[in-house]
């Protein structure tokens, strides 16, 4: 790394080489207070659920995918053998992003949404991506929304009975019996479903890596957590407060719409991944780093997406981005230099996390100890497949942190339509 742009990192406290082990070790303690029911960053929430045994076979469900600004609803049918296959697919915004909405409105907007499935199965899979507390019998009560969906009055009710109740009144006539699930459980029904013929897993994790992050694993039953059963546990990871914050990381938090939460989150999914990295530049570009006419064009900058980030990375030369435009109109071959070493910091940062995140999630599952019966992570979103180096660097720390120093075995999966597959699985509630 460039010497200034080294200097610069450490001058204000940005840890691009944060420890592994030490981030993993901490999120253990905190999953362990979380289930003890003490005060902790993340949820912990119980789903009272486990994967099947076997894929559903025969059978036909509906299945709901709603999360951040859109609403996905389909038909998935299981054959004879249990292989499953999509239909009548519909994507379309989700209900509260373009103006407030009352609790009625809201769930009157999903009947809408899900007109053209009506009365086509008896049983609906519901991935619904927002904080939530997972019942015993499946449905989920709602803690609060997240980005920009605004219907709070929505806010404590039991989504499912809700969602039926609505479906109802909107003139559907079957008993429908709806399962709530995250997407993070999703993924991991579709690892559990998923595994190849003559493959056998130990156990299995769920981890979203997109716009926002969060993990799930299975817990085994264990005298630490009385009444606490084998069962799927949803981390809700991003919720993790205790890391070192730089000073790029505290400005950009104190404009975020809640200050002081979600600092695991902010420092690692996609949606914070190009502010971060704005007021990084913005910070280098006054404090001297670049040259003066590069950082003059760098300073008219209004924001900075992953999206703009990410092509830089992958091609600091093409004027195609933003970065690259202005880089080739201004930057000096030491501007170029800094500009990347920087960026490719916060990259570094990301996926050391999601190692940190991923071995946590391994090592509590108490799974992986042969490796001919490794653990499958099942992870999902652009942010870890695309953005630049991600995959390869957490799949390289993994190898060293669980394999050569605990002697523990992963297999990272990705899936077709997983969410949308698992989902469906997780309808049939085991």
């Amino acid at each position: 790394m460039n010497r200034a742009a080294q200097a610069f990192l450490g001058a204000h406290n940005f840890q691009h080489h944060i420890d592994i082990n030490t981030v993993a070790e901490s999120i253990l303690y905190d999953m362990h207070e979380g289930l003890c029911r003490r005060p902790a960053g993340q949820d912990m929430i119980l789903t009272y659920s486990n994967p099947p045994e076997h894929s559903p076979v025969n059978k036909t469900v509906i299945v709901i995918d709603a999360g951040g600004t859109n609403f996905r609803s389909c038909l998935v049918t299981f054959d004879a053998e249990g292989n499953p296959s999509i239909s009548e697919m519909e994507k379309t915004k989700m209900p509260g992003v373009e103006r407030e909405l009352s609790k009625k409105e809201f769930f009157d907007q999903f009947a809408a949404n899900l007109e053209h499935l009506k009365d086509k199965a008896n049983h609906i899979g519901f991935c619904f991506s927002y904080p939530m507390t997972i019942t015993e019998d499946g449905d989920g009560v709602l803690i609060g929304f997240a980005k920009e969906v605004k219907a709070p009055e929505v806010n404590g009710c039991h989504v499912g009975a809700e969602l039926k109740k609505v479906l109802k009144e909107h003139g559907w006539k079957n008993n429908l019996d709806v399962v709530l699930m995250n997407d993070t459980v999703s993924a991991l029904l579709a690892g559990a479903a998923g595994c190849a013929s003559g493959k056998k897993y130990s156990s299995y994790v769920g981890f979203i890596l997109g716009t926002g992050m969060n993990g799930a694993y299975i817990q085994s039953e264990c005298d630490c957590y009385p009444g606490v059963k084998k069962q799927i546990v949803v981390c809700e990871s991003g919720k993790f407060i205790k890391l070192p914050s730089s000073d790029f990381d505290r400005a950009f938090d104190a404009k975020s719409q809640k200050p002081g939460t979600s600092i695991l989150e902010k420092q690692c999914s996609g949606a914070y991944f190009g502010p971060v990295s704005y007021e990084m530049l913005m910070c280098a570009a006054k404090e001297g780093l670049f040259s003066e006419n590069f950082a003059k064009k760098l300073l008219s900058l209004e924001n900075l997406t992953l999206i703009e980030v990410d092509k830089f990375l992958h091609g600091p030369y093409s004027d195609s981005c933003v970065l690259g435009k202005i880089a080739s109109e201004s930057a000096t071959p030491q501007d170029y230099e800094i500009l990347f070493d920087l960026l490719d910091a916060v990259a570094e940062r990301c996926a050391r996390l999601a190692a940190a995140i991923l071995t946590a999630c391994v090592v509590k599952s108490g799974k992986g100890t042969s490796s001919i019966e490794p653990v499958c992570l099942l992870c999902n979103g652009t942010t870890f497949f695309k953005t630049y180096k991600v995959y390869d660097r957490v799949k390289g720390y993994l190898e060293e942190v669980l394999v050569k120093q605990r002697n523990l075995y992963f297999e990272i999966v990705e899936k077709d339509n997983d969410i949308t597959f698992g989902t469906a699985i997780g309808a049939f509630r085991q």
